[in-house]
Parts: structure tokens; C-alpha cells; sequence
């Protein structure tokens, strides 16, 4: 059974500028050849040690964590598959970025369903680039909360090229 979600289009759960530079980047289009949601939480485990939107230094290209947690919109993910993401034992970023997926796609009505038994959690990460560390709890309580989404999410829409 597919997550009850809020029924926006995955275009528009994202800040335009960044759908458009996640949709445009080499390093999503290189994800096309993942087919599985295992193969994307192995592709997580090896590529991402932060969950900010953006890369850091010059760059400024989309980040690796937000490459794939649009590759996971694109999926349409079971509940079975995000209990598996956020119970996750091998990486924090697998499971922030199941909180991330949720707080974006999911119904805002089964939110705290969902984030309630993590409030608590005190497996601690670094969710930023700065090394600064939190607790998971902290983090999904935030992201409850709202105060992380002004790091790069607005309700812009983005048409993917073709």
C-alpha cells in the first residue's frame, strides 16, 4: 500500500530552482539506472554524508541527498518501504531522508502519525555540511516543525525537461 499522501504533483513539492537543478543534473540522470528502492538506499549509504539541498563549496550544484530523495518521489513509496527507511540500522542519512520524503509527500493529516515514535530518537548525525551534530529527534522534530524546509523548499513548481 502506497503512503496516503497529499496529492501534489512531485513537480510542484519542491522549490522551482532546485527541481530544476536536481532534473538537470548528471548525477540524477545517472540515477535512472536505479530501478529498486534497495538499490537507492545502497546508493544513499555510499554517497551521502549530509541532507542539506545543495552542495557545498563552489559548486552549488543539488546535493547528493536530494537527488535521490526526488529519485524516491519518482518511485511512490510503500509504507512498508518507509518504516524501512526510518527504522534503517546502517545509516542516519537513509532514515533523514525517509523524514524528508514524508514531510514533502506525505498527507500533512498522518504527519505526526508517522514522526511521533522518532520524536525521542537519540541516534545522533550530522544533518549539515558544518559537522554540527543533533539527534534524530531533533532533526524530525524540526522538520515537523518546519524549520529546516527554509533551507531550500517552498511550494514552487518545476516542469521536468524532456
Amino acid at each position: 500500500m502506497e503512503i496516503q499522501t497529499s496529492g501534489r504533483p512531485i513537480d510542484t513539492l519542491v522549490e522551482k530552482v532546485l527541481c530544476m537543478n536536481i532534473l538537470s543534473s548528471d548525477y540524477f540522470k545517472e540515477l535512472y539506472r536505479l530501478k529498486t528502492y534497495h538499490e537507492v538506499i545502497d546508493e544513499i549509504y555510499h554517497q551521502v554524508d549530509h541532507v542539506e539541498p545543495w552542495m557545498t563549496g563552489n559548486c552549488r550544484g543539488p546535493s547528493t541527498a536530494f537527488c535521490l530523495l526526488y529519485k524516491f518521489f519518482t518511485m511512490k513509496l510503500t509504507v512498508k518501504q518507509m518504516h524501512g527507511l526510518l527504522k534503517h540500522p546502517d545509516s542516519p542519512y537513509i532514515r533523514a531522508i525517509g523524514f524528508l520524503y514524508l514531510r514533502y509527500v506525505a498527507d500533512p493529516k498522518t504527519l505526526w502519525t508517522w514522526y511521533d515514535p522518532y520524536i525521542k530518537d537519540d541516534e545522533e548525525f550530522s544533518p549539515g555540511s558544518n559537522g554540527r551534530m543533533t539527534t534524530m529527534g531533533v532533526y524530525a522534530r524540526d522538520l515537523l516543525l518546519g524549520q529546516i524546509l527554509s533551507l531550500g523548499f517552498h511550494n514552487g513548481v518545476c516542469s521536468e525537461r524532456r
